[in-house]
């Protein structure tokens, strides 16, 4: 019998992914490895428990079932009280944001537990298949413009009726990162006229690639990791008066610009929503950051000046059942390295994926900015 691996329902509030579904169950059931669904846990995906028994895993009444496993999955981190349920010795992985969850951080490391979070797997090429920001960013992308789509009282496409023609609308995405480039996808095949910007040079080319116009400026502001570095105040200056005029002008626009551990900065200001259209829609895909958008509420949909401004969060959430496929499939990629061919546990745990990830081992924080968070705060 191979380990056993546990999936519990997920507890946050709106959260309807898990982290499993039947069709990568029933792989590592083949591979000799027991799988305890917590009953329900992806009933509201689209995964009802029949599902699981027939892929060959056993479901369990209640979350203590799920967590007393071996090896513990979850999209998002555990509360305190639920990582008092996971057994000292056992493996935790998830995407844990361990900056916004000390007092869970400091529960693992008292609990003895090892913690792998998602979040801060390396980019490099052999990751990208257990990339789960990527792959949840995808989704969010695709929400985001159908969002747009949906709150603007304009038809995305051109359209030649017998009233006249009806002119498409025009859609302005801040941020070519995964998020950004499905949103000005997605918006593209819908018939809208499409610019893109971003402040690293290279993303002209897969904007372009996608249908889309780049909006040029002289700054190349290409980063560690495929992120972008934050802005000299010249070059936010200059950034500022050339986003202004294309959001002004825009009907729908949507933002994805991020910072790995930073706020997100913020790209349209006050003023500047002033001067759009009313009617015009921002979506806010930073709201959980802070927001890209001054006026961004995170969670809430306001109208200013005419303008009507989401700052949604959790968006994969929204399409629960493809992005717990796409999240299952990052996971069963991950489990790789951790799992022998015969459904054990590896002992090496060298390899730079697993060290890079690896939050909390045997009551020690490894993960050193978030052991300086967890040393300088109460």
């Amino acid at each position: 019998m191979g380990i056993s691996v546990g999936v519990p329902k997920e507890t946050a509030p709106g959260e309807r992914r898990v982290a499993l579904v039947p069709e990568v169950v029933a792989r590592l059931v083949k591979q000799g490895v027991t799988l305890r669904i917590q009953s329900t846990a992806g009933e509201s995906a689209g995964y009802p428990d029949d599902a699981y028994a027939k892929a060959g895993a056993t479901i369990v009444p209640d979350a203590a079932g799920a967590f007393s496993s071996e090896i513990v999955l979850k999209v998002q981190g555990p509360s305190v009280a639920e990582v008092a349920l996971i057994p000292r010795s056992s493996i935790l992985v998830a995407q844990m944001n361990a900056s916004r969850n000390l007092p869970m951080v400091r529960a693992l490391r008292d609990g003895g537990q090892t913690a792998f979070a998602l979040e801060l797997l390396p980019r490099i090429s052999r990751a990208q298949s257990m990339d789960v920001l990527s792959s949840q960013a995808t989704v969010a992308g695709y929400r985001a413009a159908l969002i747009g789509a949906e709150l603007v009282p304009k038809f995305f496409p051109m359209l030649t009726t017998a009233a006249g023609t009806i002119r498409p609308a025009k859609v302005l995405i801040l941020g070519a990162g995964v998020a950004g480039l499905m949103a000005i996808a997605t918006a593209h095949r819908m018939g809208a006229i499409v610019e893109g910007y971003d402040v690293r040079r290279a993303a002209g080319e897969q904007v372009r690639s996608l249908g889309a116009k780049f909006l040029e400026l002289q700054i190349n502001a290409e980063g560690q990791g495929g992120y972008a570095r934050e802005l000299t105040p010249e070059e936010k200056a200059q950034e500022a008066a050339m986003v202004d005029g294309a959001v002004a002008d825009a009907d729908v626009v949507i933002t994805t610009a991020a910072i790995p551990g930073r706020r997100a900065p913020i790209l349209v200001r006050a003023p500047t929503i002033e001067k759009m259209r009313p009617g015009s829609v921002i979506v806010d895909l930073a709201a959980e950051t802070g927001g890209n958008c001054e006026l961004t509420k995170p969670g809430e949909r306001i109208v200013h000046h005419g303008v009507t401004i989401v700052g949604p969060l959790n968006l994969p959430s929204d399409l629960a059942f493809h992005a717990s496929l796409m999240f299952a499939k990052n996971l069963q990629s991950f489990l790789g390295l951790l799992l022998t061919k015969d459904g054990g546990l590896v002992a090496d745990r060298s390899d730079e994926i697993l060290v890079a990830s690896q939050l909390v081992s045997a009551g020690q924080i490894t993960h050193a900015p978030t052991r300086e968070l967890v040393e300088k705060s109460p």
